[in-house]
């Protein structure tokens, strides 16, 4: 895995885990325990697919804008 692709996933995971904090800090009044449990496994599932789906780059686009996927693989044969 590529630093830029682990930076993503990583920003990603934060940025869930800061979301569910933020709701846990200010705690809304129809946030109960049970729906507490169901918007974490939500906003963890959503942070864990926009890591590996949305934010990673594609094959086609890493290769046209002429990424370090490509040089890489180049310099390796």
């Amino acid at each position: 895995m590529c630093m830029q692709c682990m930076a993503s996933a990583m920003s990603a995971g934060a940025a869930a885990t800061g979301m569910r904090a933020w709701l846990n800090t200010h705690q809304p009044r129809w946030m109960t325990p049970r729906r507490m449990k169901v918007a974490t496994a939500l906003i963890l599932s959503l942070g864990v697919l926009a890591a590996g789906s949305h934010m990673a780059p594609n094959p086609p686009v890493a290769q046209a804008a002429g990424s370090g996927h490509e040089y890489r693989s180049q310099a390796s044969r």
